[in-house]
């Protein structure tokens, strides 16, 4: 009896792969520098499976975004249940491990090689429209709201609460992963003192 040939399987595992390896790459060399051969080598498989996973570079490129965003949504909405600190604490613990993938998500170097502003499914979706980053602010803003609740803090626009926050823990998450290894700086200390002093500065006034 003959053997027949088993269909070649491009599983989930391999998706992953090539959504991190991808992120590496692009990072590292830039979007318009990576071909599809390199990330196949990178991701050890070929292009064909990118081609049959994805569809194409640009869809490849959308899908590690939108990846980052989903991920990132995810750790702060379980962080959120815990109060608002604890989402600042969670936005820098995602950033550090997912380093390239920060970078890519909000460095803007993507937007003009990704598609998916409109395009539906689980890669697809407002890209370059700042749908997503909205969307990855809805755990923070429902921590605000939940503070405003517990009177931590004081009756103020929430998404006005929510966007400078953001902005604090962005900026110092940002200088960390620019320039963490040459700077003595106690990092620990200084997110701890940079998010109760955020929270502070919103605080319920007499």
């Amino acid at each position: 009896m003959e053997s027949m040939a088993r269909p070649i399987v491009h599983d989930d595992a391999l998706r992953q792969r090539l959504l991190d390896v991808t992120a590496q790459l692009v990072d590292r060399e830039g979007p318009e520098k990576v071909t599809l051969r390199d990330i196949a080598a990178a991701g050890g498989t070929s292009t064909s499976a990118i081609y049959s996973l994805f569809g194409g570079k640009s869809q490849l490129l959308t899908a590690v975004v939108n990846y980052g965003f989903r991920s990132f949504h995810a750790s702060q909405e379980i962080a959120g249940k815990e109060g608002l600190k604890a989402t600042g604490w969670a936005y820098r613990k995602w950033a550090l491990e997912h380093d390239a993938l920060y970078r890519l998500m909000f460095g803007g170097a993507m937007d003009a090689y990704a598609e998916g502003r409109s395009a539906g499914g689980p890669d697809g979706g407002g890209l370059a429209d700042g749908g997503q980053t909205i969307d990855a602010m809805a755990p923070l803003i429902g921590a605000v709201t939940a503070a405003q609740a517990e009177g931590v803090i004081g009756p103020y626009n929430v998404m006005l609460i929510a966007t400078a926050f953001w902005a604090q823990v962005h900026g110092l998450v940002s200088l960390e992963l620019a320039r963490g290894a040459s700077m003595p700086i106690d990092w620990d200390a200084l997110y701890d003192a940079t998010l109760d002093a955020g929270i502070r500065a919103w605080a319920p006034r007499p």
